[in-house]
């Protein structure tokens, strides 16, 4: 980068300062930072690599860990039974209307899981390009089957390096019932990373995590219609989303958004230079768990004192669980802040028994019991 190409550079940091996506907007109103998510019951051991949790219905839910999807059931879900093992991590899930169980496979795509049938049935490429990177799925009442993959040709677990090169490689791909007929429907996305239909089948919900943006369209027999912004700037890296029972979503964010790393992000040489030279846990960069490693960034600056990060510093980690109203509005939120336990929300979804939440920087299933507007 040259002399002319920085000065440029610093003008219109000066001039547009807080323009477009660079402003990062507030927690106010419904969205106000609180300690809710702080109370809520760990459900049993630990589940490293916890991603995607839905309701299975019966007073049981799906979960994914590691390469393998559980059902969980019985009281307090202490039972747990293994479903399905792949050879990649199993991440997003999805109940087939026909009963079919979907899962989304890193490096390998999409498996259509039939209890009848003793293996699944898979969809392992669009348009001459294969599923590497699938992060969430759904199912319209139709049986069409919808789904994201937040960078093609990279795995989920090559976020932070996809953040740090503003990649916007993802795409949203759409198939037949029986995983026929697959089409692109989106492509150049950033990072798309959740996708769900509407209670009513109306409507497709989407999220794309590097333009902190929640987005809609109307889903029609022909296909889906034009973008509606619902979001355009959120504070944070929207990730899944899963109906509430009551028309609305749960959204949940897996890391705040912050000003170093807003700035880093405008800082190609140095970012650069920091992705050369540094392993990728060290980056300055969201995290989905933090403050263990007395090498990772932000540990100066009043961010500790006495061993203990305080609430109000900039947080690396955050846990936070948004709910949405019908029209994607901010109805209340759930926190867990930069000292607190449960980071990195993936995925949320209401059941009878409370909300069970995927803290995968935890590693853990969280249930919430207490109110939720």
């Amino acid at each position: 980068m040259g002399f002319f190409d920085h000065l440029l550079r610093d003008i219109r940091s000066v001039i547009d300062r807080d323009g477009g996506q660079d402003a990062i907007p507030p927690l106010d109103g419904a969205m106000s930072p609180n300690d809710r998510l702080d109370t809520a019951v760990v459900i049993g051991d630990p589940l490293p690599g916890v991603d995607d949790v839905i309701d299975a219905g019966g007073g049981a839910v799906y979960v994914s860990a590691g390469r393998r999807v559980l059902k969980l059931s019985g009281t307090d879900y202490v039972t747990r039974t293994i479903m399905a093992e792949f050879d990649g991590e199993a991440g997003g899930l999805a109940l087939h209307p026909d009963g079919r169980l979907l899962v989304c496979v890193a490096g390998r795509g999409l498996a259509a899981i039939d209890p009848a049938q003793p293996e699944p049935r898979w969809l392992n490429d669009v348009g001459g390009r294969p599923l590497v990177g699938l992060l969430s799925v759904t199912a319209a009442p139709d049986g069409r089957i919808f789904a994201v993959e937040g960078s093609v040709g990279r795995k989920p677990d090559e976020w932070r390096r996809d953040l740090m090169e503003k990649r916007s490689n993802g795409r949203l791909i759409s198939c037949g019932a029986g995983l026929d007929d697959p089409q692109e429907v989106l492509r150049d996305l950033p990072y798309s990373h959740g996708v769900t239909v509407s209670p009513d089948g109306a409507s497709l919900w989407l999220t794309e995590s590097w333009a902190h943006r929640l987005s809609r369209f109307a889903l029609g027999p022909s296909g889906i219609g034009s973008r509606e912004v619902i979001a355009a700037n959120m504070p944070g890296y929207p990730a899944r989303l899963h109906p509430d029972g009551r028309g609305g979503l749960l959204l949940a964010v897996f890391a705040r958004r912050t000003h170093l790393i807003e700035f880093v992000l405008k800082e190609d040489d140095f970012r650069n230079d920091m992705m050369a030279s540094m392993p990728p846990d060290y980056w300055v960069a969201p995290a989905l768990a933090g403050g263990s490693d007395c090498l990772e960034p932000m540990q100066i600056g009043s961010v500790k004192a006495l061993g203990i990060q305080k609430p109000w510093a900039p947080p690396r980690s955050y846990g936070l669980l948004v709910h949405l109203d019908a029209e994607g509005e901010v109805a209340d939120s759930l926190h867990s802040r930069a000292g607190g336990r449960f980071h990195g929300l993936t995925a949320a979804c209401a059941t009878h028994s409370g909300v069970i939440i995927a803290a995968r920087g935890a590693g853990c299933l969280l249930n919430y019991t207490g109110d939720l507007r």
